[in-house]
């Protein structure tokens, strides 16, 4: 090689390894901008309240709404969380709230209340199977509990590609990578 090509060379390593080392030092910084923490207050005290995981709550609003709190689905479901309106008037219900309007789904506080009860219920139901819970979540309880009776699911990780609905089958896939990525970025 020649005297200018090796100085090139040699250089364009230096940057190499000095741009990682920068890349690397500012990971939880720049990452964090893909995996925001909107509403932390509020996720974080019901959380608390529900025995929830934070970082999941802010997995399934980044999977649910991309943290728009006026959004709503082709189906109705609205907020943060996603909650459809007949969900969120029994949880309501539930909660001993009489008077509910399904607008204030639009009130971060109130959805991320409804939201952390909800999986706080489903984590009940669902002896805390993270799989099970985020499909019941998606597509409803009801139709979980029938796949893992007709045998369609096992409910497990590993067989995620056998969730009969597509829809619920991706979304849990998001969730639990969004979910891992929160995780990484944020715990110690």
């Amino acid at each position: 090689m020649k005297k200018n090509t090796k100085k090139r060379f040699s250089k364009s390593i230096w940057i190499t390894i000095l741009l990682f080392l920068i890349l690397l030092l500012s990971f939880p910084q720049w990452i964090s901008n893909f995996y925001p923490q909107p509403h932390s207050e509020l996720i974080f005290q019901f959380a608390g309240e529900h025995n929830v995981d934070p970082y999941l709550v802010f997995a399934i609003i980044r999977a649910e709404s991309k943290y728009e709190t006026s959004a709503q689905s082709p189906v109705g479901a609205r907020g943060l969380m996603q909650i459809m309106p007949e969900t969120a008037a029994w949880i309501a219900s539930q909660q001993g709230i009489s008077e509910f309007d399904p607008l204030q789904l639009h009130d971060p506080e109130l959805n991320i209340s409804f939201g952390c009860w909800y999986l706080n219920n489903l984590n009940q139901e669902f002896d805390g199977k993270l799989p099970v819970v985020l499909a019941a979540y998606n597509a409803g309880r009801g139709k979980v509990k029938e796949w893992i009776v007709n045998e369609q699911w096992d409910g497990s990780t590993a067989e995620l590609d056998k969730i009969p609905f597509d829809e619920t089958r991706e979304y849990v896939k998001s969730v639990l990578k969004n979910y891992e990525a929160y995780q990484a970025i944020y715990t110690e």
